[in-house]
């Protein structure tokens, strides 16, 4: 009897030892399940928003980030050349007053458009380009979407690729801001459709055979299949326009400027791919 109660004690305390070692178990698994959720509920929400480059083919995608492959990479070329150029009355090329474009202009296409205090209103990059030519150089100004200016455009753009799209925060500029999410917003043309109708709440969806892009600025100037030639933001804006049926507003207008920097807002923080490569 005293050998049976002994077993019995001795099977007791080792269930106790069991149960005792399930409880902890059980309370750790239940510490990182609540860690996980902690840490789960204090990450950053993942950023909806998505360059047009994500909803390429991979062969398009592949063209865009070999620069031996992708076309824009002429235009790039040729901007260098322009840069080295001396133009105009005064005997100077770009590179006399900025020096090396890898340095120079490293970031400078990521805060554009920017307030020109000459001038006294917002710059688009190609007219800030074209203000330096007129003011420094004493040269005529580019014609817009004319190959030279958007090789500039371009070259220019090259050296911040990678870099976050930075709007400048300057009180200056948010007028223009305001008033380009209006004209974002504003139905237009025969087809009575906004921007944001396709571009925020249809984005993704297909619209004749292609994906509608959320239409972020991250490569401009452009390589587009479409067009067989690189382009502006500007271009492809114009292009939407006669889209829905609209009179397309001028190069370098006020609306067409506005609309550049409300997208560079909505586009803050996403990195310059220039020149990207679209269908």
């Amino acid at each position: 009897m005293k050998r049976l109660a002994a077993g019995a004690c001795g099977v007791a305390v080792v269930g106790a030892l069991v149960w005792a070692a399930v409880d902890a178990l059980a309370a750790q698994a239940e510490g990182v399940v609540v860690n996980a959720a902690e840490k789960a509920a204090s990450a950053p929400a993942a950023d909806p928003r998505r360059s047009g480059f994500d909803a390429m083919t991979a062969e398009l995608r592949a063209m865009q980030q070999d620069d031996a492959s992708n076309p824009g990479m002429l235009w790039v070329k040729d901007g260098e050349a322009l840069w080295n150029r001396v133009d105009g009355a005064a005997g100077k090329s770009c590179a006399s007053c900025h020096g090396v474009a890898t340095t120079a202009m490293r970031g400078v296409a990521a805060r554009y458009p920017a307030f020109d205090t000459v001038a006294a209103r917002p710059f688009t990059l190609a007219q800030r380009i074209d203000a330096c030519r007129v003011r420094h150089q004493q040269a005529e100004p580019l014609r817009a979407e004319s190959d030279a200016r958007l090789a500039l455009e371009a070259f220019v753009a090259f050296q911040s690729r990678g870099q976050p799209i930075a709007p400048p925060g300057d009180p200056r500029l948010e007028p223009f801001r305001a008033e380009g999410e209006r004209l974002y917003r504003q139905r237009i043309g025969q087809i009575d459709l906004a921007c944001v109708q396709c571009h925020d709440e249809h984005a993704g969806q297909r619209l004749a055979g292609s994906t509608i892009p959320q239409a972020h600025p991250t490569g401009y100037p452009i390589y587009r299949l479409e067009w067989q030639s690189a382009g502006s933001l500007q271009r492809r804006l114009r292009g939407c326009m006669s889209g829905v049926r609209a009179e397309p507003y001028p190069y370098d207008s006020q609306e067409l400027v506005a609309l550049e920097i409300y997208l560079a807002k909505r586009a803050e923080g996403l990195k310059v791919e220039t020149p990207a490569v679209r269908p």
